[in-house]
Parts: structure tokens; sequence; C-alpha cells
């Protein structure tokens, strides 16, 4: 279960990551109005990734400690 949740928040981070590179791309194009888009959606998938990489740091910590 814990590989899965850490896998999840992986795939959130390259979405994020994606994201980023989009809205740079297109601020780069000066189109800063979908720039702004994908800068709110690279956000959206940053806090996701974050909170993913918490419950997957959650649940390593409480596999941890219950195979002890």
């Amino acid at each position: 279960m814990s590989q899965d949740s850490h896998q999840r928040a992986a795939e959130f981070h390259d979405i994020a990551a994606h994201a980023h590179r989009v809205a740079a791309t297109h601020h780069e194009k000066e189109d800063h109005e979908t720039g702004h888009e994908y800068s709110r959606q690279a956000l959206e998938h940053s806090a996701k990734a974050y909170e993913s990489a918490q419950e997957a740091h959650r649940k390593s910590e409480e596999s941890a400690v219950d195979k002890k």
C-alpha cells in the first residue's frame, strides 16, 4: 500500500512539473492569460503532490512501526 502512495505522489509531482513547463512556455510567448491558467493548475497539482507525499510518509512510518 505504501508503494502506491509514493507512486501517486510522484505522479502528481510530474504533472505539476509539466504544468510549470507549459506555463513558462506560454509566458515566454507573451501569452500571459494561458500562462497564468497553467500556473494555477501547476499550483493545484503541487498542493496535491505535497498532500500525497505527506500521506505516503505517514503510511510508511505506520508500516515501519507495525513491523517492529
